[in-house]
């Protein structure tokens, strides 16, 4: 009897570390690019919170992963953003990597949330001070602008509500979408985001 109840005591110690060391791994795992994208968000001034709340939806920390629509990396960008960006930097050096090797080169952690941020804050623009403004950005960010249009062409967009445009959005997925990211991203706790001025978001 004694020894059943060492091994019962060993195996839920056992089963205690497992759990513990699982949460512990699956907490580094979650936050581990927490510096990149506190740097990348107040770059282009976004709630951190919510470009961590877009990669968790988009790949959930993996870098590797690659799309049907040949999406790349953390923020799931396209090649076609990709460029886009390189271009509008300015700098030779990116526009040549961009057009050699884009997946090669949206594969580095800090880049591809670089050019996620750049391309979030760009849809953003767009919708900024609307009531349904975060909605409208991640629908946007995943379903592209012209479905936006669609989905509010017969509304005033500036009496919208939030509710009422996820409602509008045609596409099952996109709906989830947008509103698994905007409820993840409401029960984080709050982080301030500083401005950055007189920054270079193009460094190396």
């Amino acid at each position: 009897m004694r020894r059943v109840l060492i091994a019962i005591l060993v195996l839920a110690m056992l089963i205690i570390a497992g759990v513990y060391g699982g949460y512990r791994f699956n907490d580094y795992w979650i936050h581990r690019y927490d510096g990149l994208i506190e740097r990348q968000a107040k770059v282009y001034k976004l709630d951190q919170n919510l470009v961590w709340s877009v990669i968790y939806e988009e790949t959930y920390f993996r870098t590797s992963v690659i799309g049907d629509d040949e999406e790349v990396g953390l923020m799931q960008v396209t090649p076609t953003v990709a460029r886009e960006w390189a271009k509008e930097t300015g700098l030779k050096e990116f526009e040549k990597k961009t057009a050699q090797n884009v997946q090669e080169f949206l594969s580095d952690p800090e880049r591809n949330i670089q050019v996620g941020c750049w391309y979030l804050e760009k849809l953003r623009t767009k919708y900024r001070d609307l009531p349904a403004e975060k909605a409208m950005m991640l629908a946007a960010y995943n379903a592209g602008p012209s479905r936006v249009e669609e989905w509010t062409k017969d509304t005033d967009k500036t009496k919208l509500t939030e509710k009422d445009f996820i409602d509008r959005i045609g596409i099952a997925s996109t709906n989830s979408y947008v509103s698994s990211i905007l409820e993840r991203y409401r029960q984080l706790p709050p982080k301030e985001n500083t401005p950055v001025t007189n920054q270079n978001s193009f460094e190396e």
